[in-house]
């Protein structure tokens, strides 16, 4: 089993940033990949970023070149830093961890941009 816990959403103007980190307990050592995925109000939850156990990583086309996903592997924790923040990145972002044939969520924590 894997734990995740999210921290760092909150209220933020437009152009803003915001810096959201997940702390993962227990078998960690079976994960692969980590990522980041957000669902607004009324939408279906969709991928943010994404990171291997090799430092790959993935964006979403909405989020390239204003996010960036890192990983601290000592600390079983992955960042997701988001500048440039639009109304539009308004959700609960959650995040996800692969290990195996099994993957795990956090309990999501709430980013809005709103000024």
């Amino acid at each position: 089993q894997v734990k995740l816990v999210e921290s760092g959403g909150g209220l933020v103007q437009p152009g803003g940033s915001l810096r959201l980190s997940c702390a993962a307990s227990g078998s960690t050592s079976s994960i692969y990949a980590m990522g980041w995925y957000r669902q607004a109000p009324g939408k279906q939850r969709e991928l943010v970023a994404t990171i291997t156990s090799g430092g790959s990583t993935n964006y979403a086309d909405s989020v390239k070149g204003r996010f960036t996903i890192s990983r601290d592997t000592a600390k079983n924790t992955v960042y997701l830093q988001m500048n440039s923040l639009k109304p539009d990145d308004t959700a609960v972002y959650y995040c996800k961890a692969i290990g195996g044939p099994l993957s795990y969520w956090g309990q999501g924590t709430q980013v809005t941009v709103s000024s």
